[in-house]
Order: structure tokens, then sequence, then C-alpha cells
């Protein structure tokens, strides 16, 4: 029982389950983000004193910017795959997969890849189709699935 549940473990470590519901991108679609939230009780700091009041609107982009672009993108499509680390050779952007593996990835182009564990992303952002890309405009996010251009398509 130990070795098929370590077996299981490094098989879900590997290949983690795919995020259900994200299609291939067919048409371009943009929207923009506000993360801004309204906050529901005060918080203080460890002295008790309130930094933020319960009511007050909050914008996390106004103290800590989205430093790199967040780039979704199937693992097992090497089409997205030529897309996104072409398009973002030179940049830091965070490469999330919602298929693949990611390791296996890492080791063969020497580049990070992270993966949307149960979809908490692309769910929070309202990104049903990939490639996808989330870049910040100012106070606010720039949403954006698109299909890979043509040329970068393998025929069927």
């Amino acid at each position: 029982l130990n070795e098929e549940l370590k077996r299981r473990t490094i098989a879900r470590v590997n290949r983690p389950e795919p995020v259900g519901g994200i299609t291939l991108a067919s048409a371009l679609r943009s929207w923009r983000f506000d993360p801004t939230i309204t906050v529901d009780r005060d918080i203080a700091d460890d002295k008790g004193r309130v930094i933020i009041a319960a009511g007050t609107r909050v914008n996390p982009l106004d103290t800590v910017p989205l430093r790199a672009p967040l780039v979704f993108l199937d693992g097992d499509d090497t089409a997205q795959l030529a897309w996104a680390t072409r398009r973002y050779a030179s940049t830091k952007a965070k490469l999330i997969l919602v298929r693949g593996a990611p390791l296996e990835l890492m080791k063969a182009r020497q580049r990070r890849f992270y993966f949307d564990q149960g979809g908490s992303l692309v769910k929070h952002f309202g990104i049903h189709a990939v490639p996808a890309t989330v870049e910040q405009q100012g106070r606010a996010l720039l949403i954006t699935e698109q299909p890979v251009p043509l040329k970068e398509r393998a025929p069927s």
C-alpha cells in the first residue's frame, strides 16, 4: 500500500490533475479585472491598533504591483509552449500550466513553470480558454485570451 501511495504521489507531482473546463482559445477575448476589495472587518497590527478600518476599499496593486505577466497555457500543446516561450523569452513572465508536466518542462526548457492547482487562479480571473495572459494596467489587470497565431500551429 505504501509503494502504491508513493507511486501515485510521484505521478501527481510530475503531472498534476488538469484544470477542468478550460478550452483552446478560438477568438480574442479581453477584459479588465479590478482587484479592489472592501475590507469586512477592522484589520489591526500586533499592538491592536487599527491599520485598515472595516468598509475601506483596498486595491492591492497600489502597494504590490504585478511584477511580471502571468501566462496561462496548456503544457501539452506544443504550439502554445512555443508561442509563450518565444513571446516571453526575455521577460520574467510566470508561465502557469492548466495541463501538462511542469517538472519535465522545466528540465527540458531550463525555465520555471508553475501549475494552477485546482484551477484557483483561472477561476478567480474568469479565464475559460488558453493561452491567456494577465498584465497590470494602472490599478487594474488586463486579461486576454487569444488564439495561438496560425504560423505557430503545426498542420494537422
